[in-house]
């Protein structure tokens, strides 16, 4: 038998995902459909909010007072417009105080007031200092999917012409649900920009058709898998809405960045001249591995939001990781059977031959080698130029990227609202009203819940200490119930801003006979930015660790896990510097079409980080372990740099500019929240991409040179006996010990020359 018509050495894993082929792409679809409908309705499910910590004095005070002082919670405001009329005039009035009491008879509904039923002292916030509106508040009950079917019941009912006034519906609950509708109906749309054009940019990539389905099938697994996946924790846990958008991200995303890198991988190995089956073990070996270790760093930055109280952020967590896992799984065990299955032919339906008229030479396989020629040779000169001059290129590219994020020295940081919602939103308009005509901040001011036994002159005592603070513009009640009491609070500006949250520490710091908490949207602000900043360090510490400990087991260097970290750290200013500038600041708020509040939502750039983060390892990874099997094949550094580049620029590009096509698709949400995720994260990937990758990663490595690859003994034989590499075949131990006798000799060799 020659050496060509042997059977090819297959691994174990090679041997399990394509002994049955057909049996596992069968039983993929049969998943595949059961994860339809075990995902269906999971929107439905989905919370809107979650920014806040549970733990917190300010969540405490909350549900007290929500127990104790339903009215004091206010969830539904009704704004009264008069018109020309005054909101005392008796028709309005009249007809106001009987909408006040058929809103009372609802189901579903306590704690109703109003401007025209108040008391006198609380009666000017509820009332429009031009005195043409006012309020009727109320509180929804139950839980949030009971509060969205209260408010659709609700809403068309009050919402209009009513004799002599116009009545528009807002408050918290409003701003809620309108903000999960508009949500899902952003999402949808993102997908069907998204799906078309990715798979045109498919198309150019590989030029078969065929080929570029396989990334966007394995994508639409990950998503309805992980749509199951959540469907299942709304029965133990509160989920974000804001999550679906980062399923269908990374689900796409990852799964395209994976199936590229396996199916280009297999594509090289018939072009050598494999058979589909030999060259399907190759891929996995090498190709796969990377995938591997991709997905788990990703996954581990995803994972560190975890550690976050907040279910807004863990939401996410919950996400990510099972949408890594699933695209991981099914890039490694699905797209392995069909590849087994489709052999020569994922090169079919070659769509660019319609390109191609007239400058036909030869085989459509030959003009696809001369393309991917052309495209080596590009990114060779660009490796040789970035090699040439190293220290320009480290230097240059550092410094456009620690100026573009110096913009993030100025963050400030707030809470979602309204203003999160288009300005053609109702709940925005309504409270957009109350911001620029009502007196102090209504609905938006703090609350003071007392806890234990106290008389009348302890309570008026107390209430005039708080009535002295700088920042308070009126102090309302106490409102009494047995041993328990609150009081409301006006700040004179803003009801997060500055001046309030200082407010917040103020009240917290009054001396009183019972026990106080503070809540309020400035308290919630505090507790949370508290919260972060708390778990931040041991966040960024987790990923750290277990980045460096994961970049090791794969390159055996001690400096290339710290270099990837620094540097995959220093990709992301520009995205945070654009965040500020862009939707703190308000620039270009016109052509993007949202509104600035002023401020970043305390959670969004932790979000964001731990996103971009963990996709900039999933290239670095890509780059390293193609520099990482040259190196090991060849000793020649400076060449395994070229060629890494070389092999996996054009793919790391193609990616990365795909993921972003996903990300501005997702961008395109009329919510300002997951407007900034979108967006913030295509810029980030594509700086990543074409900046840190191509120009800053190969000029560090030449200036560290052969150093890069250092370790001492003990970590080598670790390495060697935990790591994993991408290598195209495996190594006996007495090969790996020459070699490392080689490393350590030419390592000497340098040392005696420095």
């Amino acid at each position: 038998m020659t050496e060509v018509n042997r059977p090819p050495r297959l691994g174990g894993w090679t041997r399990f995902v394509t002994a049955r082929p057909r049996l596992s792409l069968l039983v993929a679809l049969v998943l595949t459909a059961l994860a339809v409908v075990a995902g269906s309705g999971v929107a439905d499910r989905l919370g809107s909010g979650g920014w806040e910590d549970p733990n917190a004095g300010s969540t405490y005070a909350t549900k007290a007072l929500e127990r104790e002082f339903p009215a004091s919670q206010p969830n539904l405001l009704l704004l009264v417009d008069a018109g020309s009329a005054s909101v005392d005039d008796p028709a309005v009035a009249a007809e106001a105080k009987r909408l006040t009491e058929r809103l009372a008879a609802e189901k579903g509904v306590t704690g109703v007031g109003s401007y025209w039923q108040a008391d006198p002292s609380s009666a000017p916030a509820l009332r429009a200092e031009d005195g043409h509106e006012a309020l009727i508040a109320a509180r929804i009950t139950g839980e949030e999917k009971d509060m969205g079917e209260t408010l659709d019941r609700l809403a068309p009912e009050f919402r209009g012409a009513h004799g002599p006034v116009e009545v528009s519906v807002g408050g918290p609950v409003a701003v809620r649900h309108e903000m999960q509708t508009i949500i899902q109906e952003d999402l949808l749309r993102a997908e069907m920009i998204a799906l078309p054009v990715t798979l045109v940019l498919l198309v150019m990539v590989f030029g078969s058709a065929v080929a570029a389905l396989l990334p966007l099938g394995i994508g639409i697994v990950a998503i309805l898998g992980t749509n199951a996946v959540l469907r299942g924790l709304t029965e133990f846990t509160d989920v974000s809405v804001f999550a679906m958008n980062l399923t269908t991200a990374m689900g796409l995303g990852l799964a395209i960045d994976y199936a590229l890198f396996i199916v280009r991988r297999f594509r090289e190995e018939l072009t050598a001249g494999a058979e589909p089956l030999a060259a399907v073990g190759t891929t996995l070996r090498t190709a796969g591995r990377t995938v591997l270790f991709s997905a788990l760093t990703v996954a581990v930055s995803l994972a560190a939001m975890l550690l976050f109280p907040q279910y807004f952020l863990r939401s996410f967590a919950y996400a990510g990781i099972a949408v890594v896992l699933l695209a991981a799984a099914a890039a490694l065990i699905l797209l392995p059977a069909a590849l087994v299955l489709l052999g020569h032919r994922v090169n079919s339906l070659d769509l660019r031959r319609l390109f191609r008229r007239g400058r036909r030479n030869g085989s459509g396989e030959a003009l696809d080698q001369a393309s991917g020629a052309t495209e080596s040779r590009a990114w060779t000169r660009t490796a040789n130029l970035v090699m040439r001059r190293a220290p320009f290129f480290a230097l240059g590219t550092t410094a456009v990227l620690v100026l573009l994020g110096l913009p993030f020295l100025g963050v400030k940081f707030g809470t979602a609202d309204d203003r999160q919602l288009p300005s053609s939103a109702e709940s925005h308009v309504v409270q957009q009203h109350i911001r620029d005509g009502f007196p102090g901040s209504p609905g938006g001011g703090l609350e003071v819940f007392a806890e234990g036994p106290a008389t009348q002159a302890q309570y008026a005592d107390y209430k005039e200490r708080i009535a002295a603070l700088p920042e308070v513009l009126r102090v309302d009640g106490p409102l009494v119930k047995g041993d328990s009491a609150y009081f409301t609070v006006q700040p004179k500006g803003e009801a997060v801003d500055d001046p309030a949250q200082r407010l917040v520490g103020e009240l917290r710091a009054t001396q009183a006979p019972f026990d106080t908490e503070v809540t309020g949207a400035a308290a919630v602000l505090v507790d949370s930015k508290d919260a972060i900043a708390e778990r931040l360090p041991l966040a960024a510490a987790f990923i750290a660790v277990v980045t460096l400990l994961l970049v090791f087991l794969l390159t055996g260097s001690v400096l290339i896990p710290i270099q990837a970290v620094v540097l995959n750290a220093l990709s992301l200013t520009a995205m945070f510097g654009a965040v500020v500038w862009v939707f703190q600041d308000g620039h270009l708020s016109g052509l993007l079409g949202f509104t600035s509040p002023g401020s970043i939502e305390t959670t969004l750039p932790v979000l964001m980080f731990c996103v971009a983060f963990g996709l900039s390892m999933d290239y670095g990874v890509f780059l390293l372990s193609r520099i990482k099997e040259e190196y090991d094949a060849t000793g020649d550094h400076d060449q395994a740099v070229r060629h890494g580049l070389q092999r996996t620029g054009g793919l790391i590009t193609a990616a990365a500019v795909i993921l972003a096509v996903v990300m501005v698709a997702i961008g395109t949400s009329r919510v300002t929240n997951t407007k900034m995720l979108g967006l913030g994260i295509a810029l980030a990937v594509l700086m990543d991409a074409m900046i840190v990758r191509s120009l800053l990663v190969p000029a560090v490595m030449r200036l560290t040179g052969r150093a890069t690859w250092w370790a001492p003994g003990s970590l080598r034989r670790f390495h060697d006996r935990f790591g994993m590499s991408e290598s195209g075949g495996e190594l006996e131990p007495a090969a790996v010990e020459d070699r490392h006798k080689e490393r350590d000799q030419e390592r000497d060799k340098v040392a005696a020359r420095g």
